[in-house]
């Protein structure tokens, strides 16, 4: 199955293919190696920029690659505590690295109880194993 060998067990993981790795009060945010390969090469950004808003479940910016343009889907509600700049003059950091450098931004929870609304890696799993 194309993809699941490379889902990082401590992070948590919306049906959008968004990633959430949780430590303390703060959700950094990126996209999955699945969500990756589905948009081939990252080429532009538009991210929200620090202390804005987003809600969970909502659009929080996009990513645009050479086969389409995607909304990107906050996993959590909270403030934008950081945001990768970096990515603004390197966008194919996501495709080469999505859990590490290719993050996009971090979030100060609202709510941490939201996190556990978030799928594991294993539900991830599973969710991918349907898809196809």
């Amino acid at each position: 199955m194309p993809g699941t060998s490379d889902i990082p067990e401590d992070l948590r993981y919306t049906k959008e293919h968004e990633w959430a790795r949780v430590q303390g009060n703060l959700a950094q945010v990126g996209i999955t190696r699945f969500a990756v390969e589905q948009l081939g090469d990252v080429t532009q950004l538009e991210l929200p920029k620090k202390g804005e808003s987003v809600a969970q479940g909502e659009v929080f910016g996009t990513v645009e690659s050479v086969k389409a343009v995607s909304d990107l889907f906050a996993p959590v509600t909270g403030k934008v505590a950081k945001v990768n700049e970096a990515l603004h003059d390197k966008p194919e950091t996501i495709n080469e690295d999505p859990y590490r450098g290719g993050w996009l931004i971090e979030i100060e929870l609202a709510d941490p109880s939201q996190v556990d609304a978030l799928l594991s890696a294993a539900d991830y799993k599973k969710l991918l194993a349907e898809q196809e």
